[in-house]
């Protein structure tokens, strides 16, 4: 699917606030609201817009975030390794990479040493050669 002018507008409105109104993102985009909506819908349909997220006050967010970088041994993929780490909750993400890592596994977490274990656990699983942890000092900015 192509995106045009309007659309991208409307993209970047969700972006900054997906809690706007309809009649705000019309106003926006210079659209008419049900014309908004259906724009919407078909952005939704198509798989272009998957969902509208919640971006937590600093209070709220995780007091430690990291990646950690793990290479397979020999004759692992992705497949093999990654659900196994699905069942980890503060694992929030799985990058799959080409070069000398073979999958970023991001963490969010409440402490160093719950940070800890999960690197442990996350080391521990059949297939895993090495999980090197790279501590988030800050986020600097964020796109989703």
């Amino acid at each position: 699917m192509v995106l045009d002018e309007k659309d991208r507008i409307l993209i970047a409105a969700l972006r900054k606030n997906a809690r706007e109104s309809l009649v705000g993102l019309a106003r926006s985009v210079g659209l008419s609201r049900s014309a908004t909506q259906e724009r919407m819908r078909r952005l939704e349909r198509e798989g272009i817009i998957k969902a509208y997220t919640v971006e937590l006050a600093s209070a709220h967010d995780p007091a430690v975030r990291a990646m950690i970088a793990v290479t397979f041994e020999p004759g692992f993929r992705c497949k093999q390794v990654v659900p196994r780490l699905a069942g980890i909750p503060e694992v929030v993400a799985c990058h799959s990479l080409t070069g000398s890592i073979d999958l970023m596994v991001n963490v969010a977490c409440d402490s160093n040493a719950t940070l800890n274990r999960i690197r442990d656990v996350v080391a521990s699983v059949t297939g895993v050669a090495t999980a090197t942890t790279h501590i988030v000092l800050a986020t600097e900015w964020e796109r989703e």
